[in-house]
């Protein structure tokens, strides 16, 4: 009676600590967010979003004030569409805009909201317009290697 009695907790306790390990990789992986404030949906249109994901943060001042809802490819502007669920409790002037950040040199990308100045506040099915797309590391050092070798091809009278 007593060994059973053991094995019953030993497992609860195992069992607690599998269902924590699974909540912290979720939650470190961003798969899963607990807010249970209300939101409003917005969206906006990108050249480029590079490497977002949906569920990635939407971030004002540091701070995460929603989460992507989701991407989609816009085949009549050719531009990618994102969906923002913002929480009802943070208010964003219309004039707001939007950029593609990134959490250090080559972290995970989020959504940054810098305010505007408008007397009137977002509201569920605005679009942004004002956007910023992702700056994607790629096309920066291909744009730097060609600037380079350019400056190499030079018309042959520097010094010798």
């Amino acid at each position: 009676m007593q060994r059973s009695k053991n094995d019953v907790w030993v497992g609860l306790f195992v069992l607690i600590g599998a269902v924590a390990i699974l909540f912290l990789a979720l939650q470190s992986a961003n798969l899963l967010s607990l807010s249970f404030q209300s939101t409003y949906r917005i969206s906006a249109k990108f050249e480029n979003v590079g490497g977002l994901k949906p569920k990635a943060a939407v971030r004002s001042g540091g701070v995460v004030v929603g989460r992507v809802e989701s991407l989609v490819f816009d085949d009549k502007s050719f531009q990618a569409r994102v969906t923002l669920a913002l929480e009802s409790r943070y208010a964003f002037p219309k004039d707001s805009s939007l950029k593609i950040l990134t959490n250090g040199l080559l972290g995970e990308q989020y959504i940054g909201i810098e305010a505007g100045a408008a007397d009137t506040n977002l509201v569920a099915g605005d679009v942004i317009g004002a956007t910023q797309s992702a700056v994607v590391l790629e096309n920066l050092i291909s744009q730097f290697l060609y600037s380079k070798a350019a400056e190499g091809s030079g018309t042959g009278t520097e010094k010798k």
